[in-house]
């Protein structure tokens, strides 16, 4: 496995980037690429590329097996990226990816890319995909929220909306990295997956921005489904608490695209790339990337 560090330039913001594939670039050997968006609590490397021995936890090494040039990217005020005075909201993330591709495209040769979203990473990646259709081939929305009516989670954050006002950032520690596995359905994620998750993120600083929780509480629908034109796939974990089914649903059937999918996966709660039934996420995903061209008689 192959692992190299990137940087993309947004103005004067450095965007940290990392890529896995199985074998070093200089091979001159195109992949195709698959782009990983993070959400709202921890930073892309953290949560797609994580290594516990004895486990098999790395998104990125996962589909970089499966024979993908796998990327993803530190949202400004995440991870290894620069932090500024902003909140780092959905539209934010969107220019973040933008910028981001320009290295992409460089460095593979390719400007057609599919792309993976979780959670605010998604709506960051579907308005990504409604802002800048060249880019993206095909889209993946995982723990994805439209309007957010009914939503179990938005409905006890909006509690904190003035902090999120009030604030550009709010604080974390390691019970708040146990609450993201822990809120919708206990006993769906291994404990030790929240402690790695914690000493990851906990390094780098202990306030994360507010400005996807804000856009989540007060500002839906932030991604109109007739803009994106390209074929998409909506994964919901069963207890998944983002949004109902039905705000799901409604989005799905908007998309204009008649190449789209929705697949329920049971024993999933909201972040499914680190939970115990991760394995049913791959096949899902891996299937809507792999899926053969339609012919036309």
């Amino acid at each position: 496995m192959w692992g190299g560090e990137y940087w993309a330039k947004k103005g004067d913001i450095d965007l940290f980037m990392w890529r896995k594939r199985l074998d070093d670039p200089a091979s001159g050997r195109k992949r195709p690429v698959f782009f990983l968006v993070h959400g709202s609590s921890f930073s892309g490397p953290s949560g797609f590329d994580m290594q516990i021995t004895g486990r098999d936890y790395s998104l990125m090494d996962k589909f970089a097996e499966y024979g993908f040039d796998v990327w993803t990217l530190d949202h400004e005020c995440y991870g290894r990226s620069t932090r500024t005075d902003s909140n780092s909201d959905i539209a934010s993330g969107a220019e973040d990816l933008d910028a981001g591709m320009k290295v992409v495209a460089r460095e593979t040769g390719q400007e057609h890319y599919a792309f993976y979203g979780q959670s605010s990473g998604a709506l960051r990646a579907a308005l990504f995909a409604q802002e800048y259709p060249h880019w993206v081939e095909r889209l993946v929305l995982d723990a994805f929220v439209w309007t957010g009516t009914g939503s179990p989670t938005l409905t006890k954050r909006r509690e904190n909306l003035p902090q999120f006002r009030a604030s550009n950032t709010r604080p974390s520690d390691r019970a708040f990295f146990h609450s993201i596995f822990n809120r919708d359905k206990p006993g769906l994620s291994e404990q030790m997956v929240a402690d790695r998750l914690a000493d990851l993120e906990l390094a780098m600083g202990d306030r994360i921005p507010t400005g996807t929780y804000l856009d989540m509480c007060a500002n839906l629908p932030v991604v109109d489904p007739e803009k994106i034109a390209c074929p998409v796939l909506i994964v919901r974990g069963e207890f998944d608490g983002i949004a109902t089914e039905e705000d799901l649903i409604e989005f799905w059937k908007r998309l204009p695209n008649k190449d789209k999918h929705f697949s329920i996966l049971t024993g999933q709660a909201h972040v499914a790339p680190l939970g115990i039934n991760r394995h049913r996420f791959w096949h899902v995903v891996h299937g809507f990337l792999t899926m053969p061209p339609r012919r036309d008689i």
